[in-house]
């Protein structure tokens, strides 16, 4: 039977269209019961949609946080290590410690002196002078170490400056 085909009975006309029966009655046109869940989103639903697109939004703001963190510190751990590589190079060329970073600089074992990563800044390093060597000739002992000047712990819960 076709679906726009026509039936006759004692209640009245129905109507087949697209597999949805209508009863035409003497008041009007009744149409049948949708259920509930064919007409949108329950509030519940969306509270539970929304809180576990909140949560997945929170933990990735940590990832990104905690992955920024990691970048820096790997930073200063190279800026660190090239520093050191430095003095030591300059203390077997010479024979004594550099008096600053800025010497470092201008003998050429360091194009510049680098940013640290937390303060942004190459001025707060925090250098750690040489103990005078018995029968040194130079008066003054020169920088030995040197550690990052910014305040705070890492992931690992060390501090910056135990680096």
């Amino acid at each position: 039977m076709p679906a726009t085909s026509i039936k006759h009975s004692a209640l009245g006309t129905r109507h087949w269209m697209a597999g949805r029966v209508q009863l035409a009655t003497a008041s009007g046109l009744e149409g049948p019961r949708e259920s509930s869940r064919e007409s949108g989103w329950t509030l519940i639903e969306l509270l539970i949609v929304i809180s576990i697109i909140m949560i997945l939004a929170a933990m990735s703001m940590v990832m990104y946080r905690n992955s920024v963190t990691l970048a820096k510190e790997a930073a200063l751990h190279s800026d660190l290590y090239i520093m050191r590589d430095a003095i030591d190079q300059y203390y077997a060329d010479k024979g004594k410690y550099p008096d600053s970073l800025q010497t470092l600089v201008t003998e050429s074992y360091l194009r510049a002196i680098p940013k640290d990563p937390f303060t942004n800044s190459s001025d707060n390093w925090q250098t750690t002078e040489a103990e005078v060597q018995p029968g040194s000739t130079t008066a003054e002992p020169g920088i030995y170490d040197v550690k990052s000047g910014a305040d705070g712990t890492a992931l690992d819960g060390t501090r910056f400056s135990d680096f």
